[in-house]
Protein backbone atom coordinates (compact mmCIF):
# COMPACT_ATOMS: atom_id res chain seq x y z
CA UNK A 1 0.00 0.00 0.00
CA UNK A 2 1.47 3.53 -1.05
CA UNK A 3 2.68 5.70 2.05
CA UNK A 4 1.76 8.75 0.00
CA UNK A 5 -0.67 11.52 1.64
CA UNK A 6 -1.00 12.61 5.46
CA UNK A 7 -4.92 11.98 6.77
CA UNK A 8 -6.98 13.15 8.66
CA UNK A 9 -9.32 10.32 10.67
CA UNK A 10 -12.59 11.45 12.31
CA UNK A 11 -14.01 8.61 14.68
CA UNK A 12 -10.79 7.02 15.00
CA UNK A 13 -11.68 5.85 18.54
CA UNK A 14 -14.20 3.67 17.15
CA UNK A 15 -13.28 -0.11 15.37
CA UNK A 16 -12.81 0.88 12.12
CA UNK A 17 -11.08 4.23 12.42
CA UNK A 18 -8.41 2.68 15.18
CA UNK A 19 -8.10 0.09 12.69
CA UNK A 20 -6.83 2.55 9.76
CA UNK A 21 -4.79 4.80 12.32
CA UNK A 22 -2.80 1.27 12.55
CA UNK A 23 -2.30 0.43 9.05
CA UNK A 24 -1.66 4.02 8.44
CA UNK A 25 1.21 3.74 11.28
CA UNK A 26 1.97 0.49 10.20
CA UNK A 27 3.44 1.85 6.39
CA UNK A 28 4.75 5.36 8.28
CA UNK A 29 2.19 7.84 7.18
CA UNK A 30 1.26 11.07 9.20
CA UNK A 31 -2.07 10.52 10.91
CA UNK A 32 -4.47 13.22 12.37
CA UNK A 33 -7.00 12.04 14.95
CA UNK A 34 -10.02 14.15 15.30
CA UNK A 35 -12.74 12.78 18.02
CA UNK A 36 -14.55 14.19 20.98
CA UNK A 37 -12.93 11.15 22.96
CA UNK A 38 -9.93 11.56 24.57
CA UNK A 39 -9.65 7.75 25.38
CA UNK A 40 -7.63 6.08 23.08
CA UNK A 41 -8.56 2.42 24.33
CA UNK A 42 -9.33 0.73 21.09
CA UNK A 43 -6.01 2.53 19.66
CA UNK A 44 -3.97 0.68 22.69
CA UNK A 45 -5.55 -2.79 21.76
CA UNK A 46 -3.30 -1.75 18.16
CA UNK A 47 -0.68 -0.25 18.51
CA UNK A 48 2.47 -0.51 20.61
CA UNK A 49 2.80 2.54 23.15
CA UNK A 50 5.88 3.49 20.59
CA UNK A 51 3.36 3.55 18.14
CA UNK A 52 0.37 5.59 19.28
CA UNK A 53 3.14 7.56 20.34
CA UNK A 54 3.98 8.64 16.65
CA UNK A 55 -0.06 9.56 16.37
CA UNK A 56 -1.16 13.07 16.53
CA UNK A 57 -4.62 12.99 19.05
CA UNK A 58 -6.77 16.06 18.76
CA UNK A 59 -9.98 16.49 20.56
CA UNK A 60 -13.04 18.18 19.07
CA UNK A 61 -16.58 18.26 17.55
CA UNK A 62 -16.70 17.04 14.02
CA UNK A 63 -19.56 19.55 13.97
CA UNK A 64 -17.27 22.15 14.77
CA UNK A 65 -16.34 23.20 10.76
CA UNK A 66 -13.43 25.92 12.36
CA UNK A 67 -11.89 23.33 14.30
CA UNK A 68 -11.91 20.74 11.67
CA UNK A 69 -10.57 23.44 8.83
CA UNK A 70 -7.94 24.60 11.26
CA UNK A 71 -6.83 20.70 11.94
CA UNK A 72 -6.57 20.57 8.62
CA UNK A 73 -4.36 23.77 7.84
CA UNK A 74 -2.31 22.68 10.72
CA UNK A 75 -1.12 19.49 10.13
CA UNK A 76 -1.00 19.79 6.18
CA UNK A 77 -3.95 17.25 5.64
CA UNK A 78 -4.65 16.16 2.60
CA UNK A 79 -6.66 13.09 2.82
CA UNK A 80 -9.93 13.12 5.11
CA UNK A 81 -11.40 9.33 6.24
CA UNK A 82 -14.28 10.38 8.30
CA UNK A 83 -15.88 7.92 10.34
CA UNK A 84 -17.86 9.80 13.69
CA UNK A 85 -20.71 8.75 13.48
CA UNK A 86 -23.38 7.05 16.29
CA UNK A 87 -24.76 3.66 15.25
CA UNK A 88 -28.55 2.19 15.64
CA UNK A 89 -28.76 2.23 19.56
CA UNK A 90 -27.34 5.67 20.18
CA UNK A 91 -29.27 7.56 17.90
CA UNK A 92 -32.26 5.35 18.80
CA UNK A 93 -31.85 6.66 22.47
CA UNK A 94 -30.84 10.34 21.16
CA UNK A 95 -31.89 11.32 17.81
CA UNK A 96 -31.23 15.07 17.84
CA UNK A 97 -27.75 14.11 18.87
CA UNK A 98 -27.58 11.29 16.50
CA UNK A 99 -28.88 13.48 13.74
CA UNK A 100 -26.41 16.42 14.68
CA UNK A 101 -23.33 14.01 14.96
CA UNK A 102 -23.91 12.18 11.59
CA UNK A 103 -25.78 14.74 9.27
CA UNK A 104 -24.47 18.15 10.47
CA UNK A 105 -20.75 16.35 11.06
CA UNK A 106 -20.82 14.86 7.56
CA UNK A 107 -22.01 18.15 6.26
CA UNK A 108 -19.45 20.08 8.14
CA UNK A 109 -16.30 17.55 6.76
CA UNK A 110 -17.55 18.11 2.97
CA UNK A 111 -17.28 21.99 3.98
CA UNK A 112 -13.81 22.10 5.29
CA UNK A 113 -12.81 20.05 2.81
CA UNK A 114 -14.52 22.35 0.10
CA UNK A 115 -13.00 24.91 1.11
CA UNK A 116 -9.18 23.39 0.49
CA UNK A 117 -10.18 21.95 -2.39
CA UNK A 118 -6.76 22.38 -4.57
CA UNK A 119 -5.10 19.79 -1.85
CA UNK A 120 -7.69 17.48 -1.09
CA UNK A 121 -7.85 13.81 -2.09
CA UNK A 122 -11.74 12.63 -2.24
CA UNK A 123 -13.71 12.73 0.68
CA UNK A 124 -13.95 9.19 2.05
CA UNK A 125 -16.99 8.51 4.46
CA UNK A 126 -19.15 5.38 5.84
CA UNK A 127 -22.28 4.98 5.15
CA UNK A 128 -24.21 2.07 5.82
CA UNK A 129 -26.02 -1.27 4.59
CA UNK A 130 -28.11 -0.18 7.74
CA UNK A 131 -29.84 2.22 5.88
CA UNK A 132 -31.43 -0.95 3.63
CA UNK A 133 -34.67 -2.53 4.40
CA UNK A 134 -35.68 -5.85 3.90
CA UNK A 135 -38.21 -5.24 1.14
CA UNK A 136 -35.15 -2.96 -0.68
CA UNK A 137 -33.59 -6.53 -1.93
CA UNK A 138 -35.07 -8.54 -4.69
CA UNK A 139 -37.50 -10.75 -3.68
CA UNK A 140 -36.49 -13.76 -5.28
CA UNK A 141 -32.86 -14.07 -3.99
CA UNK A 142 -32.99 -11.86 -1.07
CA UNK A 143 -29.65 -10.05 -2.69
CA UNK A 144 -29.32 -6.36 -2.17
CA UNK A 145 -28.42 -4.81 -5.63
CA UNK A 146 -25.38 -2.24 -6.24
CA UNK A 147 -27.97 0.61 -7.19
CA UNK A 148 -30.91 -0.83 -4.60
CA UNK A 149 -33.11 2.26 -3.58
CA UNK A 150 -33.09 2.70 0.03
CA UNK A 151 -35.98 3.18 2.04
CA UNK A 152 -34.25 3.11 5.59
CA UNK A 153 -36.43 1.62 8.53
CA UNK A 154 -34.33 3.21 11.28
CA UNK A 155 -33.30 7.12 11.85
CA UNK A 156 -29.63 5.67 11.92
CA UNK A 157 -30.45 4.59 8.20
CA UNK A 158 -32.50 7.84 7.25
CA UNK A 159 -28.95 9.97 8.58
CA UNK A 160 -26.51 7.62 6.44
CA UNK A 161 -29.24 8.23 3.54
CA UNK A 162 -28.82 11.88 3.95
CA UNK A 163 -25.66 11.98 3.45
CA UNK A 164 -24.77 10.37 0.12
CA UNK A 165 -27.37 12.96 -0.35
CA UNK A 166 -24.85 15.69 0.77
CA UNK A 167 -22.10 13.98 -1.04
CA UNK A 168 -23.72 13.73 -4.34
CA UNK A 169 -24.82 17.69 -3.97
CA UNK A 170 -21.58 18.89 -2.95
CA UNK A 171 -20.10 16.84 -6.02
CA UNK A 172 -22.68 18.35 -8.56
CA UNK A 173 -21.85 21.88 -7.19
CA UNK A 174 -18.57 22.42 -5.62
CA UNK A 175 -16.93 19.43 -7.52
CA UNK A 176 -16.10 18.30 -4.14
CA UNK A 177 -15.09 13.92 -4.60
CA UNK A 178 -16.38 11.66 -2.27
CA UNK A 179 -15.95 7.50 -2.06
CA UNK A 180 -19.28 6.78 0.01
CA UNK A 181 -18.44 2.84 1.57
CA UNK A 182 -21.19 0.64 3.11
CA UNK A 183 -20.00 -2.16 5.62
CA UNK A 184 -22.58 -4.27 7.28
CA UNK A 185 -21.21 -6.44 9.74
CA UNK A 186 -17.61 -5.88 10.91
CA UNK A 187 -16.06 -7.99 13.31
CA UNK A 188 -12.90 -8.20 15.01
CA UNK A 189 -10.66 -6.32 17.92
CA UNK A 190 -11.99 -3.11 18.48
CA UNK A 191 -15.93 -4.10 17.76
CA UNK A 192 -17.34 -3.68 20.92
CA UNK A 193 -20.65 -1.31 20.10
CA UNK A 194 -23.40 -1.01 17.88
CA UNK A 195 -26.18 -3.85 16.89
CA UNK A 196 -23.80 -5.89 15.19
CA UNK A 197 -20.96 -5.99 17.62
CA UNK A 198 -22.02 -9.36 19.20
CA UNK A 199 -20.27 -11.71 17.16
CA UNK A 200 -16.76 -9.84 18.05
CA UNK A 201 -17.84 -9.88 21.48
CA UNK A 202 -18.71 -13.69 21.49
CA UNK A 203 -14.82 -14.49 20.43
CA UNK A 204 -13.66 -12.35 23.44
CA UNK A 205 -16.17 -14.03 25.92
CA UNK A 206 -14.83 -17.78 24.63
CA UNK A 207 -11.43 -16.09 25.30
CA UNK A 208 -12.10 -15.38 28.41
CA UNK A 209 -14.22 -18.85 29.27
CA UNK A 210 -17.76 -16.79 29.62
CA UNK A 211 -20.90 -17.44 28.10
CA UNK A 212 -22.09 -15.59 25.74
CA UNK A 213 -25.27 -15.27 23.63
CA UNK A 214 -25.19 -13.50 20.39
CA UNK A 215 -28.24 -11.54 19.95
CA UNK A 216 -29.29 -12.32 16.56
CA UNK A 217 -29.51 -15.16 13.72
CA UNK A 218 -29.74 -16.36 10.53
CA UNK A 219 -27.01 -15.34 7.71
CA UNK A 220 -25.42 -11.64 7.43
CA UNK A 221 -22.27 -10.34 5.89
CA UNK A 222 -19.12 -9.85 7.08
CA UNK A 223 -15.94 -7.84 7.03
CA UNK A 224 -13.17 -7.86 8.73
CA UNK A 225 -11.86 -4.67 10.56
CA UNK A 226 -8.76 -4.73 9.00
CA UNK A 227 -9.80 -5.42 5.48
CA UNK A 228 -12.72 -2.59 5.84
CA UNK A 229 -10.01 -0.45 6.87
CA UNK A 230 -7.79 -0.69 4.38
CA UNK A 231 -10.50 -0.36 1.55
CA UNK A 232 -11.29 3.10 3.24
CA UNK A 233 -7.40 3.91 2.63
CA UNK A 234 -7.33 2.38 -0.96
CA UNK A 235 -10.38 4.55 -1.70
CA UNK A 236 -9.17 7.62 -0.21
CA UNK A 237 -5.93 7.34 -2.64
CA UNK A 238 -7.89 6.53 -5.47
CA UNK A 239 -8.54 10.04 -6.84
CA UNK A 240 -12.03 9.12 -7.49
CA UNK A 241 -13.82 12.42 -9.42
CA UNK A 242 -17.43 11.98 -8.70
CA UNK A 243 -19.66 11.09 -5.49
CA UNK A 244 -19.30 7.26 -5.92
CA UNK A 245 -20.85 4.89 -3.18
CA UNK A 246 -20.49 1.26 -2.60
CA UNK A 247 -21.35 -1.88 -0.87
CA UNK A 248 -18.34 -3.31 1.19
CA UNK A 249 -17.67 -6.81 0.51
CA UNK A 250 -16.94 -9.71 2.46
CA UNK A 251 -17.98 -13.08 3.41
CA UNK A 252 -21.76 -14.19 4.03
CA UNK A 253 -22.00 -16.53 6.67
CA UNK A 254 -25.02 -18.07 8.69
CA UNK A 255 -24.15 -17.60 12.60
CA UNK A 256 -23.91 -21.52 13.19
CA UNK A 257 -20.87 -20.91 10.89
CA UNK A 258 -20.02 -18.00 13.20
CA UNK A 259 -20.21 -20.27 16.39
CA UNK A 260 -18.14 -22.83 14.74
CA UNK A 261 -15.40 -20.88 13.77
CA UNK A 262 -15.54 -19.40 17.10
CA UNK A 263 -15.46 -23.25 18.97
CA UNK A 264 -12.48 -24.31 16.06
CA UNK A 265 -10.32 -21.93 17.59
CA UNK A 266 -11.45 -21.99 21.50
CA UNK A 267 -12.14 -25.60 21.31
CA UNK A 268 -13.26 -25.22 25.57
CA UNK A 269 -15.95 -23.04 24.43
CA UNK A 270 -18.03 -25.48 22.86
CA UNK A 271 -21.45 -24.92 23.76
CA UNK A 272 -21.10 -22.16 25.65
CA UNK A 273 -21.40 -19.51 22.48
CA UNK A 274 -25.46 -19.65 21.18
CA UNK A 275 -27.39 -17.12 19.41
CA UNK A 276 -31.08 -15.57 18.58
CA UNK A 277 -32.89 -17.49 16.40
CA UNK A 278 -33.80 -13.78 14.77
CA UNK A 279 -32.31 -12.50 11.76
CA UNK A 280 -31.25 -9.01 11.46
CA UNK A 281 -33.72 -6.94 9.49
CA UNK A 282 -31.60 -6.25 6.46
CA UNK A 283 -30.23 -7.94 3.29
CA UNK A 284 -28.24 -11.05 3.83
CA UNK A 285 -26.79 -11.04 0.21
CA UNK A 286 -24.96 -7.95 -1.07
CA UNK A 287 -23.48 -6.86 -4.60
CA UNK A 288 -20.30 -5.35 -3.95
CA UNK A 289 -19.44 -5.02 -7.65
CA UNK A 290 -19.54 -1.12 -6.96
CA UNK A 291 -15.92 -1.28 -5.59
CA UNK A 292 -14.91 -2.04 -9.07
CA UNK A 293 -13.20 1.37 -9.54
CA UNK A 294 -11.27 1.39 -6.76
CA UNK A 295 -9.31 -1.93 -8.39
CA UNK A 296 -8.66 -4.73 -5.88
CA UNK A 297 -9.66 -4.56 -2.12
CA UNK A 298 -8.53 -7.08 0.53
CA UNK A 299 -11.40 -9.38 1.72
CA UNK A 300 -9.55 -12.10 4.15
CA UNK A 301 -11.71 -15.35 4.61
CA UNK A 302 -13.95 -15.48 7.39
CA UNK A 303 -12.31 -18.50 9.32
CA UNK A 304 -8.87 -16.61 8.89
CA UNK A 305 -10.49 -13.31 10.23
CA UNK A 306 -12.17 -15.30 13.19
CA UNK A 307 -8.64 -17.13 13.76
CA UNK A 308 -6.72 -13.51 13.57
CA UNK A 309 -9.51 -12.03 15.84
CA UNK A 310 -9.35 -15.17 18.48
CA UNK A 311 -5.20 -14.66 18.41
CA UNK A 312 -5.25 -10.88 19.07
CA UNK A 313 -7.74 -11.67 22.27
CA UNK A 314 -5.67 -14.06 23.34
CA UNK A 315 -2.56 -12.10 23.21
CA UNK A 316 -4.69 -9.28 24.83
CA UNK A 317 -5.92 -11.40 27.64
CA UNK A 318 -2.41 -12.58 28.60
CA UNK A 319 -1.28 -9.13 29.15
CA UNK A 320 -4.09 -8.35 30.91
CA UNK A 321 -5.58 -6.19 28.77
CA UNK A 322 -8.59 -7.59 27.99
CA UNK A 323 -11.58 -7.91 30.18
CA UNK A 324 -15.46 -8.60 30.20
CA UNK A 325 -15.75 -4.54 30.63
CA UNK A 326 -13.17 -3.98 28.23
CA UNK A 327 -14.88 -6.29 25.47
CA UNK A 328 -18.38 -5.19 26.51
CA UNK A 329 -19.65 -8.01 27.61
Amino acid sequence: MSSAGRFLVTGAMGCIGAWAVRELVAEGTPVVVFDRSTDPRRLRLLLTPEELARVTLVAGDVTDVDALGATLDEHAIDHVIHLAALQIPLVRADPIMGARVNVVGTVAVFEAVRARLDRMAPVVYAGSVGMFDMADADPGTHRLAADATAHPGTLYGVTKLANEGTASVYWHENRVPSVGLRPMTVYGVGRDQGMTSTPTKAMAAAVLGLDYRITFGGSTLYQYARDAARTFIVASRSGHQGAMVANLGGSAVHMREVVAAIETEVPEARGRITFEEQPLPFPDSIDSSGLAPLGPVPVTPFAEGVAETVARFRDLAARGVLTAAEAGI
